[in-house]
C-alpha cells in the first residue's frame, strides 16, 4: 500500500486508499442490518492490504454503520492500528449545545475517546451559514482541545463558489472532503476546488471514485472505449486510477461491499502512485467521458447561477438527477430518490412556477422550465 500525507498534519501518514463505510453488507436487504461477519472480514482484509483510514457518519445506513464499525473495531482489538473518520450531522444540529451532545454520541457508538478526523457533513451555502450562527467552530475548536477529535475538517456538496467561501471562512480547516471522478471534473468543486484547496495547504479526501458505483458498471460504449487500451483493466481500475494520479488528493475513499472489494481495490491504489497515468491512459479517459456526456439529457454544468429559484427548486441537483439516470442506465434508482428526496419535500421539478427568471442567469441558454418538465416525467413515468 502506498502512503499520503495531510499537508497540515506532519504526523500522520494515510493509505492511498480509505475504507468508505456508507455501503456496508446488509442482511434481509435491510440498509439498517449490518451483516457483522461480513464487517469483520473486510476490517481484517483492510488491515492485511495496509489500509489505515475507515470513513463513516452518523447517519449512515440509517444510524447503524458507527456502531457497526465500533463494535467491529472493538471485536478485533485494533483500534489504534485505523483513522477513524465521522461526520458531524449538521443539518439535524438545533441549538449550540447540540454539537457536543452527537459528538458525544459517536463517541459512545464508535467505542473510542477520540475520532482521528472530525468533518462538517455536506457543508454547502446555507448549512455554511447555518452552522457558523450556531457556533459549530468554536464547538469543534473546543472539542479538539479536549483532545475528542484530532483534526477538524468537512465535507462539500454545493458550486465551487460555495467551497471557496467556506474554505477561506476559516482558518482552522485541516482536510476536506470533495466528490471526484473522471466524469465529474467540473462537478460541485471539481478540479479547480482541488486546486484551490491544496492551495491553501488543506488535505483532500476524494469520495465517489466510482460514483456510487456507476463506473463500475459501465454501458457498452464506455466498454468499448476502456477497452481500445492494450493492457486490459476492469472499469474501477481505471476510476481508482484517475482519482489516485492527482498529488494533490491526500487518500480516495471507496464504498467497498465485501473482503474481495477490498483487496482488489487495495491492489490498485497499491499499484498506483500519484502522476503515473500516461498520455494515452488520460486519451482513454477523456474518451470514456465523451460518451457519457453524449449520454446527459441537460447540459447542465451545476454552476448555480441559476439559484436561488423563487420557489426554492434546487435545480442543479435535479437536472443531476435527470443525467445520473441517463447516463448510467440508473432511471430505477434515480426516480427513487428523486421521489423520497425531493417530490415528498415539495420540491421536485413539478413545482416549477414557469417564472422564467432563471433562464436570463444560465450561461448555457439552457431552457430551464422545459428542461425542469422533462426531469419530472422522465423521473415519475411508470
Amino acid at each position: 500500500m502506498q502512503y499520503r500525507r495531510f499537508p497540515l498534519i506532519d504526523d500522520v501518514e494515510v493509505s492511498a486508499l480509505g475504507l468508505g463505510c456508507m455501503r456496508l453488507p446488509v442482511q434481509g436487504g435491510e440498509d439498517a442490518a449490518i451483516d457483522q461477519a461480513a464487517l469483520d472480514a473486510m476490517l481484517a482484509a483492510a488491515g492485511e492490504a495496509g489500509i489505515n483510514y475507515l470513513d463513516t457518519a452518523y447517519v449512515y445506513h440509517r444510524q447503524a454503520s458507527e456502531k457497526a464499525l465500533g463494535a467491529a473495531l472493538a471485536r478485533s482489538g485494533k483500534r489504534d492500528e485505523f483513522y477513524l473518520a465521522t461526520k458531524s450531522p449538521v443539518w439535524m444540529v438545533k441549538e449550540r449545545s447540540d454539537w457536543d451532545r452527537f459528538l458525544d454520541e459517536q463517541l459512545e457508538r464508535l467505542g473510542t475517546d477520540h475520532i482521528d478526523f472530525y468533518l462538517l457533513h455536506g457543508l454547502g451555502s446555507e448549512r455554511w451559514a447555518r452552522i457558523v450562527e450556531l457556533g459549530a467552530l468554536p464547538a469543534l475548536e473546543r472539542a479538539k482541545a479536549s483532545g475528542r477529535i484530532r483534526h477538524i475538517g468537512f465535507s462539500f456538496h454545493d458550486s465551487l463558489e460555495s467551497f471557496k467561501r467556506i474554505i477561506d471562512g476559516y482558518d482552522g480547516w485541516e482536510f476536506c472532503q470533495i466528490q471526484f471522478n473522471y466524469i465529474d471534473r467540473s462537478f460541485q468543486a471539481g478540479e479547480e476546488g482541488l486546486a484551490y484547496a491544496a492551495e491553501r495547504e488543506l488535505g483532500v479526501v476524494v469520495m465517489e471514485p466510482l460514483r456510487g458505483g456507476a463506473l463500475a458498471s459501465p454501458p457498452p460504449q464506455v466498454l468499448k472505449a476502456l477497452g481500445a487500451y492494450p493492457t486490459p483493466r476492469l472499469p474501477y481500475e481505471w476510476a481508482l486510477r484517475f482519482a489516485l494520479d492527482r498529488q494533490e488528493v491526500s487518500l480516495v475513499l471507496s464504498g467497498m461491499g465485501n473482503a474481495n472489494q477490498v483487496w482488489e481495490n487495495a491492489a490498485v491504489a497499491s499499484s498506483a502512485p500519484a502522476n503515473s497515468l500516461t498520455r494515452d491512459e488520460r486519451a482513454i479517459l477523456d474518451e470514456a467521458r465523451r460518451i457519457y456526456r453524449e449520454r446527459e439529457r441537460v447540459p447542465c454544468t451545476t454552476c448555480g447561477y441559476c439559484q436561488p429559484c423563487p420557489r426554492g427548486l434546487p435545480i442543479p441537483e435535479l437536472f443531476g438527477l435527470y443525467n445520473a439516470a441517463s447516463m448510467f442506465d440508473a432511471r430505477k434508482g434515480s426516480a427513487h430518490w428523486y421521489k423520497s428526496a425531493y417530490l415528498s419535500a415539495g420540491r421536485g421539478a413539478d413545482s416549477c412556477a414557469g417564472c422564467g427568471e432563471c433562464l436570463t442567469k444560465c450561461p448555457q441558454g439552457i431552457a430551464i422550465p422545459d428542461r425542469l418538465a422533462d426531469t419530472h416525467a422522465y423521473l415519475t413515468a411508470d
